[in-house]
């Protein structure tokens, strides 16, 4: 069963303002922990909406209209992911439980969401 960990994006995550070698080494460590269970399908961060687009589609059939990024509401926004391949939702959880606060700033949020 494919599950995604969805890391939320924050205001540190929006400025680019992650580095801090002790959450490097604590992302590095869960991430060879998932690597040698060998669930670990991939994982990515992914840069700030300043460099992103967002298209919106108004009405039915129409063109979508484009946004440039920055967007301003970072809980709308997803910082990284990383997806799994477990035997259940509940391994899933647990693993999920295990990750470090991904922003390293007591505001790390993480969606855990079955693919399809």
């Amino acid at each position: 069963m494919l599950f995604m960990l969805v890391v939320k994006a924050s205001k540190n995550s929006e400025g680019d303002n992650l580095s801090r070698p002790d959450l490097e080494e604590a992302m590095d460590k869960y991430n060879d922990d998932l690597v040698e269970a060998g669930i670990r399908v991939m994982a990515k961060g992914l840069h700030p909406s300043s460099n992103a687009y967002r298209l919106n589609f108004p009405e039915h059939n129409g063109k979508p209209v484009v946004t440039e990024g920055p967007f301003l509401d970072s809980n709308d926004l997803i910082a990284g992911f990383i997806l799994i391949d477990v035997e259940s939702k509940e391994e899933a959880l647990k693993w999920a439980l295990r990750m470090p606060d991904p922003m390293g700033f007591g505001e790390g949020q993480i969606d855990l969401r079955q693919v399809y």
